[in-house]
């Protein structure tokens, strides 16, 4: 049994210091860079990616709606032609600097807002895939479990990889609760490794509303901007490894 943790990363911006990038390098298998847009910014690329590549952790872009004051997690509307051409540009951002320390860009991410919308909207899913492969054929797309994002890779045959969560709930349809709503993060982790556990040892999760249903997981995501993201992933990978689960990046 083997799995990919991944986190958020690099969402820093200017003056205003967001997450420890430096501890998580040493318990995820991969990271996903802001690309300037929700977060991160012409500094803290490199900086991510120099940290990434000394942890031998692999790099992605993490492309999100433009919108810096709410962070990427306010819905905008953006045509999906648009969305496409967002989502190259951030991408071509992060792959320079990785071309700039002499390795290669692993997958994409796309972020919060942009994330959750496309997991339902099937034409957003496809521009933004399209986008993925139309920059590198051989990225992979990190998508949340059998969301839109999954079938649109599926369709135009670009390798993905199906994302679950540490520290989200989810709802029946299998979607992100909304962080409007109390309990739409996980912050204690008895909780967090009891999702875990369900996800990666029984291949289901337990909705908001007490019903299991069924979850691929391929890739497990902590959010990098979390209180606690260090402590928890560390505990998630020490608690894997001893049930003798192979903590890998996704390699096809």
């Amino acid at each position: 049994m083997k799995i990919d943790i991944n986190a958020d990363l690099g969402e820093s911006f200017g003056q205003y210091t967001l997450g420890d990038d430096e501890k998580l390098m040493g318990v995820i298998t991969s990271a996903n860079v802001a690309c300037g847009y929700h977060a991160g910014d012409y500094r803290t690329i490199p900086q991510a990616i120099k940290l990434a590549k000394e942890a031998n952790v692999a790099i992605g872009a993490h492309p999100g709606y433009p919108d810096l004051l709410g962070f990427g997690r306010r819905n905008m509307d953006i045509p999906a032609e648009e969305v496409y051409q967002l989502v190259v540009y951030q991408i071509g951002a992060v792959k320079a600097f990785c071309m700039v320390e002499g390795i290669q860009l692993h997958h994409v991410k796309p972020h919060g807002a942009l994330y959750n919308e496309a997991a339902k909207n099937r034409n957003l899913a496809l521009a933004i895939v399209q986008a993925v492969k139309d920059v590198d054929p051989q990225l992979v797309l990190y998508g949340l479990a059998n969301s839109q994002l999954i079938e649109a890779a599926k369709k135009l045959d670009l390798a993905y990889a199906s994302e679950v969560f540490a520290d989200r709930t989810y709802t029946e349809e299998g979607l992100l609760t909304s962080r409007q709503y109390d309990g739409a993060v996980l912050t204690s982790l008895e909780s967090i490794k009891k999702q875990v556990s369900e996800l990666i040892f029984e291949g289901v999760v337990t909705t908001a509303t007490n019903k299991k249903i069924p979850m691929q997981a391929d890739t497990l995501c902590f959010h990098g901007d979390g209180q606690s993201a260090y402590h928890h992933a560390k505990a998630i990978r020490d608690m894997l490894e001893a049930n003798r689960v192979n903590v890998q990046a996704i390699n096809y």
